[in-house]
């Protein structure tokens, strides 16, 4: 069982449960005298950390959506070039949701971003909660705790607030608890609030990384988030900021509290808590934090044969080939992240079903059409949840950060070495491992155009070189299935210009989502997003 204390679950319960269990032991039980206590005032209430916990876990808890149903995982891979949920025999259809996400073709109902605008908004309001809650004195704490605490929940705050500017750009900046309808900012005031409350609080955050900041807004997570923003400036602001990008990783890599792990399975293991690589994880666990659902959609049914499952899996997203087509022969990553061929029985090695990579059409799959995602380790008697926690922020990324934004700044000597380091735990060969900057600022290597059912190129569409595309690639392999692609699409220009699978871009409009029809109803103050 992973610690996972930020959230307020099963370290608490079982201490309060170990609590009562030795104060039983200690005194028999037999002592019934009754010693009233009248009243435990405000002035004597002194809250351990436990209790601390209990307030802030209501602000990091939303961040579970991500891997669930129609959550934010979703939302970075469905419009994207990798993750497809075409029509299957058992259905899939859902009224066009998934049609509509791949074709870029989404209105203001569509439930995948309106979802991640509802949640995200739920934890800035649950964190600006937890600050009003301290600095009204509601809470007792000494002065250090509530510096400390004010500072994280800011920081997560700004977290949120990272994913809102990505998938909807202009969004109302809600900084304290309060019942008055929110105004609405640009993308640009979003993006300098972002810099300004990470640069701000950063110097407050703890720079300890252990069981208790696990799972919690360190300094290291915030200068994550911090460079993330940074490297997908241009697209926010139109200014680039690939040095304080890279800056901005350099604090997080001379900190030498991370590392890469040895292995790359290992990272999205059942028990992936300790993983060196975590910068911020979300923790899951299939008892207490059960929304991780995201394998019960990409497994076939028969899946739970071959991983000796408890659940069956529903059978409905699989790679776009062209993708799959990318990847280098020697490349372990390939095997490591996805399912192909013949998948075996757990109890008996018997062949209970063959993946093939081809996808005839969204609109007309078999079951075992297409690779399925494995990337995520299923322990046998897995059920609806797993126990896997998300590496939401990790080192990998960081090192990649850097690399990219060196790379666009004339340095790909240097980047090609960074690539270089981290695809040497994924090739068996020192060399095949080896890039250069040459390749790296070279074309993509995925073959861009919409499929023919025969898995032809039916309409190329625009061919034009990617810039910077080999390194696109690397991104893709690395992070594959890990929501990141469609930021990754949109920052190399490929996301509303090129074709791929079934889809046709529709506009630069299609790099923010809509705001939700709901939303705009409920609040005057919001006007829809450009081309909506």
């Amino acid at each position: 069982m992973k610690n996972i204390t930020s959230y307020l679950t099963p370290s608490i319960i079982k201490f309060l449960a170990l609590a009562l269990i030795v104060s039983c032991t200690t005194i028999g039980c037999t002592n019934l005298d009754e010693e009233v206590f009248s009243e435990v005032t405000e002035d004597s209430f002194v809250p351990a950390d436990s209790d601390i916990v209990a307030v802030m876990a209501s602000a990091y808890t939303p961040l579970r959506f991500i891997m669930g149903w129609q959550g934010y995982f979703d939302v970075q891979e469905e419009p994207a070039d990798m993750i497809v949920t075409p029509t299957r025999p058992n259905g899939w259809d859902d009224g066009g949701t998934y049609k509509r996400m791949h074709f870029h073709q989404w209105d203001n109902t569509q439930w995948q971003p309106r979802n991640t605008w509802i949640t995200c908004f739920n934890g800035i309001n649950s964190a600006n909660r937890v600050i009003l809650q301290i600095e009204s004195g509601n809470l007792p704490v000494s002065e250090e705790q509530a510096a400390s605490i004010i500072a994280e929940m800011r920081a997560l705050r700004a977290l949120y607030y990272s994913m809102l500017i990505d998938t909807h750009g202009n969004v109302p900046i809600i900084a304290s608890y309060s019942d008055e309808i929110p105004t609405q900012n640009t993308r640009q005031e979003v993006y300098d609030f972002i810099v300004s409350e990470l640069t701000e609080i950063i110097p407050s955050l703890t720079e300890t990384v252990d069981g208790s900041t696990y799972g919690r807004m360190t300094k290291w997570a915030a200068y994550h988030v911090l460079a993330k923003v940074y490297l997908n400036a241009e697209v926010y602001t139109g200014t680039p900021q690939w040095e304080k990008c890279i800056a901005a990783c350099n604090e997080i890599i001379n900190s030498q509290e991370f590392t890469l792990s040895d292995n790359y399975r290992d990272i999205f293991s059942a028990q992936n808590e300790g993983n060196p690589e975590m910068v911020f994880a979300v923790p899951y666990d299939q008892i207490y934090a059960q929304e991780w659902s995201a394998h019960m959609k990409m497994l076939l049914p028969d899946h739970r044969l071959v991983f000796d499952m408890e659940a069956q899996p529903w059978g409905g997203s699989s790679c776009n080939p062209q993708f799959i087509d990318s990847y280098e022969a020697t490349d372990n990553r390939l095997a490591d992240t996805w399912l192909m061929g013949d998948q075996l029985n757990a109890t008996d090695g018997s062949v209970v079903m063959t993946l093939v990579k081809e996808m005839p059409s969204i609109f007309n799959c078999d079951f075992t059409d297409g690779f399925r995602c494995g990337k995520y380790e299923i322990e046998p008697g897995a059920t609806g949840a797993l126990n896997n926690d998300f590496p939401f922020l990790r080192y990998t990324e960081v090192l990649m950060m850097k690399a990219e934004s060196l790379l666009r700044t004339g340095q790909s000597g240097a980047a090609a070495q960074i690539v270089t380091d981290v695809r040497m735990r994924s090739f068996n060969s020192p060399a095949d491992a080896t890039v250069t900057g040459a390749e790296l600022e070279g074309d993509t290597t995925v073959e861009y155009g919409t499929l023919a059912e025969d898995g032809s190129i039916d309409a190329p569409g625009n061919q034009s070189p990617v810039q910077y595309g080999r390194f696109l690639d690397e991104l893709g392999w690395e992070f594959a299935a890990e929501a990141h692609r469609r930021t990754d699409l949109i920052r190399f220009g490929v996301f509303q210009t090129k074709n791929w699978y079934n889809h046709t871009p529709q506009g630069d409009h299609t790099i923010i989502f809509p705001i939700g029809l709901e939303e705009l109803n409920t609040n005057s103050n919001l006007k829809q997003n450009p081309g909506y």
